[in-house]
């Protein structure tokens, strides 16, 4: 059985050792477990097949379920997109870092594991400063999926993670606890008008107010 490495990063002192040796280990292949703005989120990188099929062991995750990313700033949007509208140009800088994740046309060079074959991908920056700094240090992006096995509660806690699916992690980033609540909301931008996929964080009173008519 894995034990992972549990990284304190709640002590300041600590947080860029503990971010340097997590982004260690996702480079290297590994999956860690990090906190985000609403749950804890599991990481791999996005560019290394073999960690993305651990990912999916991990969570016991269907194939065709996509895994969106989290990626450390708006520009590395056109590293995974094919194609950019206005629409969402607008809505990143008025909301971005925080929890709006759009879904854009893919680049083909995209992994289908992260597409799950619709050929779509969800980006999104997170307003976490242990998330972003991860997917930065890393390389530009992460996967942001949550920590938990699918269909199961997300995890709120280092310790919430370890007990669901420590055995299959490299690590867990200790960032102390998450606040919960609402997930992110999920918005489909490869439609016009643009459609929710899921209610979240952002209201679509929120969303209409900047883009307008949205479904």
């Amino acid at each position: 059985m894995k034990t992972p490495l549990i990284l304190n990063a709640c002590e300041p002192d600590k947080m860029n050792r503990a971010l340097t040796e997590a982004a260690r280990i996702i480079k290297d292949g590994g999956l860690v477990a990090f906190p985000t703005e609403s749950f804890y989120g599991l990481g791999a990188d996005p560019r290394n097949e073999d960690a993305l099929r651990s990912l999916f062991e991990a969570k016991k995750r269907p194939a065709n379920n996509p895994i969106l990313l989290l990626i450390d700033d708006t520009t590395r949007v056109f590293d995974y997109a094919e194609q950019v509208p206005e629409k969402s140009l607008v809505l990143m800088r008025k909301i971005w870092p925080g929890g709006l994740t759009l879904v854009f046309t893919a680049r083909p060079e995209v992994s289908s594991l992260i597409t799950g074959g619709t050929g779509k991908i969800g980006l999104r920056v997170s307003s976490n400063l242990l998330a972003c700094s991860l997917a930065r240090l890393v390389g530009g992006g992460i996967t942001g999926t949550s920590g938990n096995i699918s269909q199961r509660s997300p995890c709120l806690t280092a310790e919430d993670v370890l007990k669901e699916m420590g055995d299959n992690l490299d690590a867990i980033l200790d960032g102390g606890p998450s606040p919960g609540g609402l997930g992110t909301t999920i918005l489909d931008l490869t439609e016009d008008p643009p459609r929710i996929l899921r209610k979240g964080m952002v209201s679509k009173g929120e969303i209409e107010r900047i883009i307008g008519k949205i479904t």
